[in-house]
């Protein structure tokens, strides 16, 4: 029987066995990572084999027929299917994240409906180049949303919405939309995650009703560390399967009769440097690993309602802009080790390099900000510059 025929999920698995669903089908996604790559969105076998597995159901809450998973899972989650296909674990994460921090937000029939299907993918946007007009009875949308990854699968879109109050800027507010309302420009062409399908949303005149929006905070409020760092650890996750990926791809290569150009040696693993890059990005991975897995498990323990100092939280941050960065240098690492050969099309190596280059450059990851911001807080140079701390 299907993981998603049981009925309204009777039993909740446990972290292990939902990281165990992941890692089962990471052949399937690997099999069509480069269809997805081609065709700039995600291959229809990949989303039914996370469909199939209940991962889309991931951190949807239990009474809705999800798994309500913590963020630990969520990272543990990400980084298996990383490893097989960069683009489906960054949608699936990325919708896992919206759903545990959107369905925090949302109340009664918008509630209902977004959860009205558990195994639903979802998109969400902040890069906004559009607005939303208060009307009677709701918000009315016209513009653009870009960056909405996954939005040709999905079936809501999240928007963070620059709100106009009698022709005037009132603040940013939100709209839980119905994609089927929405045209979808196909604007993503993308180095790297080609196959996220990360294009723009398009409104034109929209009214969405009051309760499925919610009007601007009245000043300026910090979401918890939940939300703003468990976003980046959501980011992160896939990018740390990318580099795990890489390392199985490069494994290969090691395990083979790979002989270095123009040397002595008769197989890769004959050279002692070889092998070191390759130990050096294996540590380098592993390290990264650790750092998501601790900074998501801090995360889960905090209470939502409790004062983080800044300093903590920026901590936190420079801790996973770290991973990120181990990341990006185990792929290169390992691309040293494999030679110009690597950067062929049909060699997955590359692949994930371009996917890490991407990813790991999402404004969540900005190293020189957070970097900044972690020596003037250390300094005693408050405040930070960063807004989303």
């Amino acid at each position: 029987m299907s993981t998603i025929t049981q009925g309204r999920h009777a039993r909740h698995p446990a972290e292990a066995e939902l990281v165990e669903r992941a890692e089962a089908i990471v052949p399937t996604l690997s099999a069509h990572a480069m269809e997805a790559e081609s065709t700039y969105r995600l291959a229809p076998a990949s989303v039914a084999a996370v469909r199939e597995a209940g991962l889309f159901a991931l951190t949807v809450p239990r009474d809705a027929g999800g798994f309500e998973a913590d963020l630990r899972t969520l990272a543990r989650v990400g980084i298996a299917l990383g490893s097989g296909c960069p683009s489906t674990a960054w949608v699936t994460s990325l919708s896992a994240f919206s759903k545990r921090s959107v369905g925090a937000l949302v109340r009664d029939d918008a509630r209902a409906a977004y959860f009205s299907d558990p195994h639903a993918l979802v998109c969400a946007s902040s890069v906004a180049a559009g607005h939303g007009e208060e009307v009677a009875g709701g918000l009315r949308l016209s513009g653009r949303w870009h960056m909405a990854s996954g939005c040709e699968d999905a079936e809501w879109a999240f928007l963070l919405v620059p709100v106009l109050r009698d022709g005037a800027p009132a603040g940013v507010g939100s709209a839980l939309v119905r994609i089927s309302e929405l045209a979808i420009e196909h604007s993503w062409r993308g180095a790297g995650l080609a196959g996220t399908g990360s294009h723009t949303l398009v409104a034109d005149g929209l009214v969405v009703s009051s309760g499925f929006v919610r009007p601007p905070a009245n000043g300026r409020i910090t979401p918890p560390p939940a939300v703003v760092i468990g976003a980046v650890v959501a980011h992160l996750a896939p990018m740390i399967g990318a580099a795990r990926g890489a390392l199985a791809a490069a494994g290969d290569l090691f395990a083979g009769s790979y002989v270095p150009s123009q040397t002595t040696h008769r197989r890769l693993t004959d050279s002692p440097l070889a092998r070191h890059l390759y130990g050096q990005a294996t540590h380098l991975v592993d390290t990264a690993v650790g750092r998501i897995l601790d900074v998501a498990g801090e995360l889960d323990a905090m209470d939502p309602t409790d004062s983080v100092p800044v300093r903590e939280r920026s901590r936190l941050r420079m801790h996973l802009v770290s991973a990120a960065r181990e990341c990006r240098q185990a792929s290169e690492y390992l691309l040293d080790a494999h030679g110009a050969s690597g950067f062929a099309a049909d060699n997955p190596l590359q692949r994930f390099w371009r996917d890490l280059a991407v990813g790991t450059r999402y404004h969540g990851l900005n190293s020189y900000v957070t970097e900044e911001d972690y020596d003037r807080v250390l300094l005693g140079l408050e405040p930070p510059v960063s807004l989303a701390l």
